[in-house]
C-alpha cells in the first residue's frame, strides 16, 4: 500500500515510518521545509516538502504521491507548554487541526486515496459525573471555557472532516516514552526531577496514557481495520495524578512531587493545569481493541514507565 505520512518527523511520526515499512508499505513523509527532509529519508521514506497551511502545495504533495491511504500526525508544539499561555502555545496546532486537515482530506480525495487516518486526542471529552471513564460515545467538551475552548473547537473540526470523508479518529492518550515530554529527557522529566511538578489538591484528575510505541502500532492497525469513526487509543489503566506522577518520579530517580493546594497552585498552573491536575477523567479503549484488532503492549502505565520511558 502506498501511504502518505503527513507529520513523519514528530515523536509518533518517527515511530511509525519503520513499522510501515516492515509491514511493505511504500510511505512518502510530508515535512515542510526542506531541511527536515533529510530526516524523512533516513527512516527509509521519500520525502515530500509542503507547508500543511497551504492548500494547494498539499494537493500537489499528495497527487505526486498518488497514495492508497493517508494519515495525519501534523503538531506543532512547543518542547514545554505553559500552562497559563495555553492559547498562545497552541496557536498553530490548532490551525493544523482545523485548516491543515481541511486541507489534507480534501487533497486525500482529490488523489483517490481509500483510507484516511489522523490524530486526535482522548482528553477533550466534556466533563461526566466523577469517576466517569469516557468512551467514544462520550460528546466532546465543545463548551470548555478559556483557555481551552479552541483547541477543543479545533479537534472537533479535524474529527468532523476526517470522518465526514469516512476516515477514522484516533484519541490518542497521554503520550509517553522516548521522544515526548514524559519520558526522563523530556520536559516533564525535567520538572519533576526539579520538583516544579506538584501534585495539585487531592490530585484527583485522572488520565490516561499510551506509549509512543502502542500509539503507532495502533494507528498501523487502523490502516487495515475499523470502520469510520472515532477510536481511545489508550493503554488499560486510567490512573489519578496522585498515583502516577509520585511513581513517574520515583522511576526517572526524581525526589517525590510536593503537594501544594489548588488555591496556591492556580497563578504558576493556571485554570488549565489546575483542572487537569483535579478534575481530568480517563478514556477507555475497549471498542480499538475489538475493531482495529490491537492491543498495547504497555497494557498500563505502571509497567511501561519502569520499562519504556526512555
Amino acid at each position: 500500500m502506498r501511504v502518505f505520512l503527513a507529520g513523519a518527523t514528530g515523536a509518533i511520526g518517527r515511530r511509525l515510518v519503520p513499522l510501515l515499512l516492515a509491514d511493505g508499505h511504500r510511505v512518502t513523509g510530508m515535512v515542510r521545509s526542506h531541511e527536515r527532509a533529510e530526516p524523512v529519508r533516513a527512516l527509509g521514506a521519500e520525502p515530500a516538502i509542503a507547508d500543511a497551511l497551504d492548500a494547494d502545495a498539499v494537493r500537489a504533495a499528495v497527487q505526486a504521491a498518488q497514495p492508497e491511504a493517508v494519515i495525519h500526525e501534523l503538531t506543532s508544539l512547543p518542547r514545554r507548554i505553559d500552562p497559563r499561555k495555553l492559547e498562545r502555545d497552541f496557536a498553530l496546532n490548532d490551525r493544523l487541526r482545523s485548516e491543515g486537515t481541511r486541507h489534507l482530506v480534501e487533497a486525500a480525495q482529490a488523489a483517490g486515496a481509500s483510507r484516511i487516518v489522523a490524530q486526535s486526542i482522548a482528553f477533550a471529552y466534556a466533563p461526566g459525573p466523577p469517576g466517569t471513564v469516557h468512551t467514544e460515545r462520550d460528546p466532546l467538551f465543545l463548551q470548555a471555557p478559556a483557555p481551552f475552548a479552541r483547541s477543543v473547537r479545533a479537534v472537533h473540526d479535524l474529527e468532523r472532516a476526517v470522518t465526514a470523508a469516512g476516515g477514522l479518529v484516533l484519541r490518542y492518550g497521554y503520550f509517553y516514552g522516548p521522544g515526548t515530554a514524559i519520558s526522563r529527557r523530556g520536559s516533564m522529566g525535567e520538572d519533576v526531577a526539579r520538583r516544579r511538578l506538584p501534585i495539585v489538591g487531592a490530585g484527583r484528575g485522572v488520565w490516561s496514557f499510551i506509549h509512543i510505541d502502542d500509539a503507532a502500532t495502533a494507528t498501523a492497525a487502523a490502516l487495515g481495520r475499523g470502520g469510520p469513526g472515532a477510536y481511545n487509543i489508550v493503554d488499560d489503566e486510567p490512573a489519578p495524578v496522585s498515583q502516577w506522577l509520585p511513581a513517574f518520579a520515583d522511576c526517572v530517580g526524581a525526589p517525590r512531587p510536593l503537594r501544594v493546594p489548588a488555591f496556591l497552585a492556580r497563578p504558576f498552573a493556571g485554570s488549565y493545569g489546575v483542572t487537569i491536575m483535579t478534575r481530568a477523567q480517563g478514556a477507555a479503549n475497549e471498542l480499538a481493541k475489538r475493531e482495529l484488532g490491537w492491543q498495547p503492549r504497555h497494557r498500563s502505565w505502571r509497567e511501561g514507565f519502569r520499562s519504556a520511558l526512555g
